[in-house]
């Protein structure tokens, strides 16, 4: 799962853009490609109106240009009021008519064509999704504000200068009103019937009372996550003992002053829902919650399938899948039914590192050494490579609890941040030795890493493409690069092929427990009985996915759907193109022009396919 709507997009921003879109908030510019506009193509000419567009876009978001490595309006947060959403959405439907009237398609080549499409599909989107702008959940126990603040500031603010260490205290000093109007937000959601399930109150008040703690907010000694960020980028700067403490000093104050007391506001907020909020886990639960589910489910997927085929397609799914794993268990010799294998993973030591900082040590050590040797050979797979350098780490201690179980974190477009494989290695009985190979394939190499940074270094592509993205298109080439590394001699170790197979069949599953919770009304433990019994993940990894789909309903459709689709047009390439194919090539057509839907995809495919290959 990739972070970057998440980072650098507010709440209520991700109502427009959660279920695929890739448009940014965009101001109609007066394109200064006029004035030389009988000198360029038609294509250059649109692409500089891009670059426009999407510079007066990322003007208007204070934490889009900071992931972007940009060190504009640097001590600001995003404004996410409505006000501000409606005048997003007003820009960006003048930007479509200013498209359609002042440019020629036919006159395009290729990729410009490419981008036309895209840019009027995410404005469409943006359009349809504004009667749902109080839908999506301002907060939840893995993502939100609460979250967002303190990981922003953390793995994003870069403090290089002593004018950066201000910029970070402004931003601490304006945490308040950036708050405040998430806040608005919720409570707006809520008082229309649109709120998480009961049992998500309490971890967002822990996770937010976790910023807030350790010092300069008590006496226990310890400095709270922010705090001890900001020390150490500031000691790091070796400025003197006094200028040192004058930042210190002042970062406190801030945090004392606005920070604390802003989270406060907020874990009121959250006791105060919670004792009315409801029981029901399913998106059904909201006002016309079924039209809802079924438009995310068209934005995750980029396809019009119906819940009842997304379930249907999961069902079959995990009967393949157990077929392959119960081969596995005749070659391993293991002497029982699938389910007592399952027990076996799951509780088997030699599949699990201790639970201490030698364990994760080495966990990280073991991941790091997979992409390692996954590089040497990649260019049998690939064509394309990213300039980006990759790292693993560890997801940081005080969002650990809620973190999902691994991501991926883009790299900045100037190389002052690599693109980041996050694991999460707050309890390793979740992190099985078995799925370490898939896990790091799909976050690192030849997974997101490779088509994310790719995707962001590519040349001649609008802005606006090479920051977005597609669920299906990029959940799905994350699912589907675990798959074909095993066509290339890896998962040598028959138990780390059945942890690919496992991640496989937790993919599959979340198509039936996804429509299961949002469509079929089950309840929470409907759903994780599902899962526990179907896959050999560990409780706390099933219970911890469950609490994800019911908070983020959709999404976790998308991977399966996006890997089958990439899956079945290789094949029809490879059977199409005979000797001409090259797998090689085909990964081009996939990557070299970044994340699109998958309906536009297989016509990408298919012009391939005529043009012989070529």
């Amino acid at each position: 799962m990739t972070l970057l709507k998440l980072l650098a997009l507010g709440a209520s921003a991700t109502a427009l853009l959660t279920a695929g879109s890739s448009a940014l908030y965009q101001e109609t510019p007066a394109p200064a490609a006029e004035v030389a506009a009988a000198e360029q193509t038609e294509s250059e000419r649109l692409n500089d109106w891009f670059q426009d567009v999407f510079e007066a876009g990322i003007a208007r978001s204070p934490m889009t240009q900071t992931f972007l490595g940009m060190k504009t309006s640097y001590d600001q947060w995003n404004t996410v009021t409505e006000e501000f959403a409606a005048e997003t959405l007003r820009i960006n439907q003048e930007n479509l008519a200013y498209m359609r009237e002042n440019f020629d398609f036919d006159a395009l080549d290729e990729s410009a064509q490419l981008s036309w499409r895209l840019f009027e599909y995410d404005a469409e989107r943006a359009e349809d999704a504004w009667q749902w702008r109080n839908h999506n959940y301002t907060f939840t126990p893995r993502s939100g504000p609460h979250m967002g603040i303190p990981s922003f500031l953390i793995n994003s603010h870069r403090v290089d200068t002593v004018e950066d260490a201000e910029a970070y205290i402004g931003r601490l000093n304006n945490v308040g009103t950036y708050l405040d109007q998430n806040i608005a937000n919720a409570r707006t959601s809520f008082d229309m019937g649109v709120s998480t399930p009961l049992w998500t109150y309490e971890p967002m008040i822990v996770t937010a009372r976790n910023v807030i703690s350790g010092t300069p907010f008590d006496d226990s000694g310890e400095d709270s996550p922010l705090m001890a960020d900001f020390r150490s980028k500031v000691t790091a700067l070796e400025l003197g003992e006094d200028e040192t403490a004058r930042l210190i000093a002042n970062a406190a104050a801030a945090l004392t002053g606005t920070v604390g007391p802003a989270y406060e506001r907020l874990i009121a907020m959250f006791e105060e829902q919670a004792e009315t909020a409801g029981t029901d886990d399913g998106i059904w639960h909201v006002p016309d919650g079924e039209h809802y589910y079924n438009f995310l489910l068209a934005g995750y997927t980029t396809t019009d399938m119906s819940a009842e085929e997304i379930h249907a397609l999961g069902v079959a799914e995990v009967e393949r899948i157990h077929g392959e794993m119960r081969d596995i268990m005749t070659e391993v010799g293991f002497d029982g039914t699938l389910q007592e294998f399952f027990e076996f993973m799951r509780t088997d030591a030699q599949f699990y590192y201790s639970n201490d900082d030698e364990g994760r040590e080495r966990y990280l050590a073991e991941a790091t050494a997979l992409i390692d040797t996954m590089r040497d050979t990649l260019p049998e797979m690939f064509n394309t490579f990213p300039e980006a350098e990759l790292e693993v780490r560890r997801v940081e201690e005080f969002r650990e609890a809620s973190a999902g179980k691994a991501f991926y974190g883009r790299p900045a477009p100037n190389g002052s941040r690599p693109g980041i494989y996050y694991a999460n290695l707050r309890d390793m009985a979740d992190m099985p030795t078995y799925q370490m190979e898939a896990l790091a394939y799909h976050e690192g190499i030849p997974g997101h890493h490779m088509q994310l940074a790719i995707m962001q270094e590519l040349e001649g592509v609008p802005a606006f493409r090479r920051f977005g993205g597609y669920t299906a298109y990029t959940e799905g080439w994350g699912l589907y690069s675990e798959y074909l590394p095993l066509e290339y001699g890896f998962y040598d170790d028959p138990y780390s092929d059945f942890g690919r197979l496992a991640m496989e069949l937790w993919r599959a599953c979340r198509l039936v427990v996804d429509t299961g919770i949002h469509h079929y009304r089950w309840d929470r433990q409907e759903a994780i009985d599902y899962l526990a019994t179907n896959t050999p993940n560990p409780m706390g990894d099933v219970q911890n996915a469950i609490d994800r789909y019911i908070v983020y309903p959709g999404q976790a459709t998308a991977y399966k759907i996006g890997m089958n689709e990439i899956l079945r047009l290789r094949g029809v390439a490879e059977e199409a193109l005979g000797d001409a194919y090259d797998i090689r090539d085909f990964h081009d057509v996939v990557l070299t022009q970044g994340a699109m839907p998958l309906s536009i995809f297989e016509e990408r495919v298919q012009t391939w396919i005529e043009n012989g290959g070529g």
